[in-house]
């Protein structure tokens, strides 16, 4: 096939919509044909020993700060006792609604769990001083872009691994409105009810009040850009 020809299949490429069964991902294009792929199986916990990605160390510092038992995060939160002691041990991989729950149980938001300096107030963040969050199975990696936690706009890069994402359990947070863009890769993303498989170049916007998740089907790692406003995450 010629360039030229790839080009043209690429602008006549339909937006697709998926619809999952027990068996198969059924997906929907705008021209109503069907396509089926087989379901993907669930990539397994790995364990991160990493002090520079230590995110359980993170969590249980600010539990002891605030001189919270594990017993008291726990109701605050919804979450067991034991699984709170797996995320602080880094033996499990918390999903972003989980890690929502626990920073609410702190009464901050999810960017304090972000490691890395606090950028004083300007306008310019270098790339070496990014705050990250990185997951302990290392599915993905969250870049604060923004220098500011109280202003009115959030940017978060995202580098998700094959098979990565959020979770199974939705989330939702308080802003007005969402917008994501694919840098590269593909991400299959769900807003409410409805399944997207998001291509490079791709976005989408919707209110970040409508519970949303994401998982990277692969082959590549995908890189996400996530604009958030007023800032909630």
């Amino acid at each position: 096939m010629t360039s030229k020809n790839r080009q043209s299949d690429s602008k006549d490429r339909d937006p697709i919509l998926h619809v999952e069964d027990e068996s198969s991902t059924q997906v929907i294009g705008v021209n109503g044909q069907e396509h089926h792929s087989p379901v993907e199986a669930t990539v397994g916990v790995q364990k991160d020993t990493a002090n520079e990605t230590d995110l359980g160390l993170t969590i249980r510092r600010l539990r002891e700060s605030r001189q919270l038992s594990l017993k008291e995060v726990a109701a605050r939160s919804g979450l067991t006792q034991s699984f709170l002691s797996q995320v602080e041990r880094n033996l499990t991989s918390p999903s972003v609604a989980s890690l929502r729950k626990v920073a609410q149980a702190f009464g901050v938001p999810l960017t304090e769990l972000f490691q890395g300096p606090v950028i004083p107030e300007n306008r310019v963040v270098r790339r070496a001083e990014r705050r990250q969050l990185i997951h302990p199975s290392r599915q993905w990696r969250d870049y604060l872009l923004t220098p500011s936690l109280t202003g009115k706009l959030q940017v978060i890069l995202s580098v998700i691994e094959p098979g990565g994402g959020s979770g199974e359990e939705p989330y939702a947070h308080d802003s007005d409105e969402e917008c994501v863009v694919i840098l590269h890769g593909r991400l299959d993303f769900w807003v409410g009810p409805n399944q997207y498989l998001l291509e490079e170049g791709d976005s989408i916007v919707f209110e970040s009040r409508i519970p949303h998740r994401n998982r990277n089907p692969g082959p590549e790692q995908a890189e996400v850009l996530w604009i958030t406003t007023p800032p909630s995450y």
